[in-house]
């Protein structure tokens, strides 16, 4: 077909648009909906560890949801890339899962497959979830229990061993709340979080529990600043002491000051929600 023709069906569609707009107004509403946001952030932590050598990240996440409760999804991240995911200096991550609420609960179910283009293989992680939540008055209350199956890319690691070829497996244990201040635009979180599973680094630094076993703590507030941007600002901590971190340094110690990359630290973040 010429582009010449294509323009004229485009100036005819046009012309009949107003009659279209009337029928729009009684169309049913789509079944697929498209969300994301973009994030500046002064630290990229995951459960409680650095994963960009505590510097600052630009994250971005997008979301296809279909009205009977599956969805799709993605999630990127710079990295630090020094020493850890294959010397990878990005995440980005795959997610399905299937949510619907019953009641007053509401679940989530679905897997995410954490991939870092540009580093070494076996590094990718597979990992399922499930969530549940519920709301009271200004309270949203979510518990989650995160799996990953036993997977090369979590085999053991440290100075002293490791074994090529061999898996781990890891879960993580959730608590969430988000209690909304009344009258003010600003949301109160907590989060408390325990990860049991391979201790030490994969094969490539890639890692859900380095230490093996070990809590993970937030406390935060996020602040609707202008229509879609929220502020945050957080404190983020974990149990992780210097003793349990020796068998894996210095990938487990900030290139800038030779500190913990899981010790306290205090977040800012702004997202623009779309």
């Amino acid at each position: 077909m010429r582009f010449s023709t294509l323009l004229l069906g485009g100036i005819a569609l046009a012309a009949a648009t107003p009659a279209f707009a009337q029928d729009a107004e009684t169309a049913p509403p789509s079944p697929i909906t498209i969300s994301g946001s973009v994030t500046a952030i002064t630290d990229y932590r995951l459960r409680g560890v650095s994963q960009t050598d505590k510097h600052a990240a630009i994250q971005g996440a997008l979301t296809i949801a279909h009205e009977s409760g599956v969805y799709i999804g993605t999630f990127g991240s710079n990295l630090a890339g020094w020493g850890t995911f294959g010397g990878a200096n990005v995440e980005l991550d795959a997610i399905a899962g299937y949510k619907h609420t019953f009641g007053t609960a509401t679940v989530d179910v679905g897997g995410t497959w954490y991939t870092y283009p540009g580093g070494f293989s076996e590094s990718d992680v597979v990992e399922l979830f499930g969530r549940v939540s519920g709301t009271h008055g200004p309270a949203t209350l979510t518990g989650g229990v995160y799996y990953a199956p036993k997977q090369t890319s979590l085999g053991n690691f440290s100075n002293t061993s490791y074994s090529r070829g061999q898996k781990q497996d890891n879960l993580y244990l959730t608590g969430d709340s988000a209690i909304a201040i009344p009258g003010l635009p600003v949301t109160a979180k907590g989060h408390i979080g325990y990860s049991h599973g391979n201790p030490g680094l994969g094969p490539n630094g890639t890692s859900l529990a380095p230490t093996g076993e070990y809590w993970d703590w937030l406390l935060g507030f996020d602040v609707a600043a202008y229509k879609n941007l929220t502020f945050n600002v957080s404190y983020i901590d974990t149990d992780i002491g210097k003793k349990e971190s020796f068998y894996i340094a210095p990938n487990f110690r900030s290139t800038k000051d030779g500190s913990l990359i899981s010790s306290a630290t205090v977040l800012f973040s702004l997202s623009a929600a779309f």
